[in-house]
């Protein structure tokens, strides 16, 4: 029902903690995101990632349809997604799991294109996750490039 959706949205509430709803949902995603690296590596976090954008798209979709807003700050599931995928990359130990959450904020609040083509363009739950899946994917691919470029 509706409580399902909530749950799924807010991802268990994250987004309802107030200010700055979607820091607490990346911060809520890593070590949801670290244990999955940890039980399965980056193809467990993948598919939890895949998982989480697909379940996303609806229950954000649902959620603000019922509420009558487009894109309603308690939904956090989008940051849920794209924090896992900054996470590919990372290594389970601290200044990896920072970097993947500095850059993934940085990425998803400065919205590099077509983060911001996505954000302004597409509607409904899938609008809600495009851009913070894109933003997920600049941060992989940046924390990628620190690892190979010996700088983390």
């Amino acid at each position: 029902g509706s409580s399902m959706l909530v749950v799924i949205a807010t991802f268990f509430g994250a987004g309802l903690l107030p200010k700055a709803p979607g820091t607490w949902g990346s911060l809520a995603a890593l070590p949801v995101g670290a244990g999955l690296l940890w039980l399965g590596g980056p193809w467990l976090l993948a598919a939890g990632a895949v998982a989480v954008s697909l379940a996303g798209w609806w229950a954000s979709g649902e959620h603000a349809r019922l509420i009558g807003r487009d894109d309603p700050g308690e939904i956090v599931i989008d940051e849920v997604a794209g924090q896992w995928i900054a996470l590919l990359p990372a290594a389970l130990a601290w200044p990896d799991l920072l970097a993947a959450f500095l850059l993934f904020r940085a990425a998803d609040i400065v919205k590099p294109w077509p983060a911001s083509w996505a954000d302004r363009s597409i509607h409904g739950g899938l609008g809600v996750m495009a851009d913070d899946v894109i933003a997920g994917v600049y941060a992989a691919l940046a924390l990628f490039l620190l690892k190979t470029g010996g700088l983390l």
